[in-house]
């Protein structure tokens, strides 16, 4: 076999790998780990069982890619635009960690809550998430990764909080007044957050004075949903 040929082989392989994942990712959306068997995914996905174990080895390392599939989407969508400004990154930060629990619920709580059972590989692809989400918004907000214990404890209180709101959120029900029987609109949850953030970032400039907070603009903040007390953007 020729080098073109290896390639061209090599980018089917990926190619079929990849879309063994994406029918997974709608596969443990709608059901759970355990009910779901190879045979099952196999039926389901079209393909021979043989083919699942020869890309994945066994069912739970076809879960773990899964996972970790969803991870690299998320932290893509939360850590994106980096040529943004500071401020602007954090916001894009929120907005694209919000866009992806919403559109990707089921991989979002797996991700959260340690998926089956809380399985320490589960897990320790959760904590990287968080490691590198308190990084993204420790650079758009101090412009750099690695910031003092203190300050990068609070971050991650808050991203916790984070978590747990977004968690609640999605499973809100969409429809129904704001605030009563329906659930705030990614926008204006969006906009709470950030004003939570910058309470925290405000806190962490009293503690670590070498962190202080974004700059606050000039006058009064706009209407309810306005993204400026982070932004800077009236």
């Amino acid at each position: 076999m020729n080098n073109s040929q290896q390639r061209g082989s090599t980018l089917r392989s990926q190619t079929r790998r990849a879309e063994l994942i994406a029918i997974g990712r709608r596969l443990f959306a709608d059901t759970s780990y355990d009910a779901l068997s190879m045979d099952d995914i196999a039926k389901q996905a079209g393909v021979a069982k043989g083919l699942i174990y020869y890309y994945f080895t066994s069912k739970r390392g076809y879960y773990l890619a899964i996972v970790e599939d969803s991870v690299a989407e998320l932290v893509a969508r939360a850590g994106g635009d980096t040529d943004l400004p500071g401020v602007e990154r954090v916001r894009r930060t929120i907005e694209g960690y919000l866009a992806y629990a919403e559109h990707h619920q089921a991989a979002y709580r797996t991700i959260v809550t340690g998926g089956v059972g809380s399985d320490a590989e589960v897990l320790a692809i959760r904590d990287a998430v968080r490691e590198e989400l308190v990084a993204a918004i420790a650079e758009g907000a101090y412009g750099r990764r690695e910031i003092p214990p203190i300050a990068r404890l609070a971050l991650v209180g808050w991203l916790a909080a984070v978590e747990g709101t977004t968690l609640e959120w999605i499973a809100a029900p969409a429809d129904g007044a704001d605030g009563v029987d329906g659930r705030p609109d990614r926008d204006r949850l969006g906009a709470l957050l950030v004003r939570q953030l910058r309470a925290t970032l405000t806190v962490i400039g009293e503690f670590v004075p070498e962190c202080p907070p974004p700059p606050l603009p000039e006058g009064p903040f706009g209407q309810a949903d306005d993204l400026a007390p982070v932004t800077g953007r009236a």
